[in-house]
């Protein structure tokens, strides 16, 4: 959400500047806000971490209605590949309206996994 906020701020901020006496002065000060949520609760974050592993659309029919748990693993009990399981991170990511380095997006295996990285993340709506 920051980021979007940047961009538009930069494309409008050339334009908000005149110049005076030969030295660019802003004249409309444009103030980029950060809105932060209230932390999500570890269950609310597991609850939807499943529903959209449940509406992925990668997933074979008796998968949906597999139990799905924190031990759940991408590969070996949901049958992912990995770029099946980077377009699960990526509608996660938006689920939660966060973004996840790749980095860390590699380290993530499991559904608990998952659920912690975005309960620690102060951004995750």
């Amino acid at each position: 959400m920051f980021r979007s906020v940047c961009r538009i701020s930069s494309r409008v901020a050339p334009s908000a500047y005149r110049t005076m006496m030969g030295r660019s002065v802003m004249t409309n000060t444009i103030l980029a806000q950060r809105f932060y949520s209230s932390n999500l609760s570890k269950d609310q974050v597991s609850q939807r971490v499943i529903d959209v592993i449940k509406a992925f659309d990668k997933n074979s029919p008796n998968i949906a209605n597999k139990q799905i748990s924190s031990d759940t693993q991408f590969h070996k009990d949901l049958g992912l590949d990995s770029l099946d399981t980077v377009e699960l991170l990526v509608a996660i990511e938006e689920e939660f309206d966060i973004e996840i380095p790749d980095k860390v997006a590699d380290d993530l295996r499991s559904v608990g996994e998952t659920v912690d990285y975005i309960a620690s993340n102060p951004d995750a709506n």
